[in-house]
């Protein structure tokens, strides 16, 4: 496949709630909450917890390959949890002047983006405040009746209103749709769906399985070709933790069945659950959906 045709998803955290690093955690890692969608010219980044930081430095040494060009990415954010925002302050790119990095995502009740995503870079917690960081920032503050649209190589990310706006989809268009999860507390979280040139994937982190499924995720889901589903927690587990926005391998597969995906990667993996505790997770939901995969940090999907 050319470069130019790529569309290739690259995982470099795959935890929920906190990093865990050690001998047990090898191989699935323990890194939070980061995925890479590289689609053509146009990299996208989905959330921003520890494992952003090594893919920062990946992308400054593709920049020196590249014969030291500007690095352009689109960060996409789906709340404002900490393990999903802590790797922010130290991702490389964003302390280069060259930079150019667009930063979407969800207000916090009253709080614009920007306010909020200060919060995570603000003296004293950190010494350099986020308007200091001599990159340029475009940070926009994204409602659910929104989409996006990235047009040609250096192209700023359209934001525009689905029912509103004209939207004017070429063969090459980028296009990023918008669902809303009210099952995380507090404010609920954005599920993201990146098409590009007849392939999509969805990414649904952070979501938790309603009674019979949740029928708008389904929906927003259908004939994808991957959806990256969070699945936290074992069955057991999830007894005790029913409302903390988060769901088990059996919900995620019950999706991917109903929505006819064609691949299914399970997700943000409990920090107490072991690299053999993942391996059994993931061998049971292959007996409901078998082209089922656990996420793991340096796994790359092509579609």
């Amino acid at each position: 496949m050319k470069d130019d045709d790529r569309f290739l998803v690259r995982f470099w955290g795959t935890r929920g709630s906190f990093p865990v690093p050690g001998p047990s955690t090898l191989h699935f890692g323990g890194n939070t909450t980061c995925v890479e969608v590289q689609a053509g010219p146009h990299t996208l980044i989905l959330d921003a917890g520890t494992g952003i930081i090594n893919l920062g430095y990946d992308l400054l040494r593709r920049a020196k390959e590249q014969g030291g060009m500007a690095i352009r990415a689109t960060l996409l954010l789906t709340h404002m949890h900490h393990d999903h925002t802590q790797g922010f302050p130290y991702f490389p790119p964003a302390y280069l002047g060259t930079s150019v990095l667009y930063i979407l995502g969800p207000r916090t009740f009253e709080q614009d983006l920007e306010e909020t995503l200060n919060h995570a870079v603000l003296p004293p917690s950190f010494p350099v405040s986020l308007h200091e960081l001599p990159s340029l920032k475009v940070v926009r503050s994204l409602r659910e009746t929104d989409t996006i649209l990235i047009d040609g190589n250096h192209a700023e990310p359209q934001i525009l209103n689905i029912y509103r706006d004209a939207l004017n989809i070429g063969p090459s268009t980028l296009r990023i749709r918008i669902l809303k999860s009210y099952a995380h507390p507090r404010y609920g979280v954005y599920i993201y769906r990146i098409e590009w040139r007849g392939r999509s994937v969805v990414f649904a982190s952070d979501t938790e399985g309603y009674v019979d499924i949740d029928q708008r995720l389904v929906n927003f889901s259908r004939n994808t070709d991957l959806i990256i589903h969070d699945a936290q927690y074992t069955a057991d587990d999830y007894l005790s933790k029913q409302g903390w926005g988060h769901s088990t391998p059996q919900m995620a597969c019950a999706v991917a069945k109903l929505a006819n995906a064609r691949r299914l990667v399970l997700f943000h993996h409990e920090p107490r659950y072991d690299d053999a505790q993942i391996a059994r997770l993931e061998a049971e939901a292959q007996q409901i959906f078998p082209n089922t995969q656990a996420a793991f940090e340096g796994m790359e999907i092509g579609l």
